[in-house]
C-alpha cells in the first residue's frame, strides 16, 4: 500500500519559513517525479516545486528563489522549505509522486499571517 504523509505545515508570519516534509512508504521515492502541489480556498491546485527521479528540480515562478525542494534517499522522504514566506502562499501542500501512477498526500495547512 502506498502512502505519502505530509507534515510541518503550521501558521508563520510573512518574512518566515516552514520545511514541509513528505514521507513515502510503499514506493522508493527515488524512482518517482515528486511533486509538491498547493491549493488555496477557491482555487485550482498548482504545481509548486518538482524534483525528478533523476534529481533535477524545477520550480513554479512565484516561488522560485525562495522555496528549495529536496530529497533524502536514505529517509525516503521529499522536502520543500520554504522561506520568506508571504501571505498569498496560504494553501493546503500537497505532495506527489508520479510514474506510470500517480499517488497523492493528505496534505498539510501552511497559513502565512500579515
Amino acid at each position: 500500500q502506498v502512502q505519502l504523509v505530509e507534515s510541518g505545515g503550521g501558521l508563520v508570519q510573512a518574512g518566515g519559513s516552514l520545511r514541509l516534509s513528505c514521507a513515502a512508504s510503499g514506493i522508493i521515492a527515488s524512482e518517482y517525479n515528486m511533486e509538491w502541489y498547493c491549493q488555496a480556498p477557491g482555487e485550482q491546485r498548482e504545481l509548486v516545486a518538482t524534483i525528478t527521479s533523476g534529481g533535477t528540480t524545477n520550480y513554479a515562478d512565484s516561488v522560485k528563489c525562495r522555496f528549495t525542494i529536496s530529497r533524502d534517499n536514505a529517509k525516503n522522504t521529499v522536502y520543500l522549505q520554504m522561506n520568506s514566506l508571504k501571505p498569498e502562499d496560504t494553501a493546503v501542500y500537497y505532495c506527489r509522486a508520479k510514474r506510470w501512477y500517480v499517488y497523492w498526500g493528505q496534505g498539510t495547512q501552511v497559513t502565512v499571517s500579515s
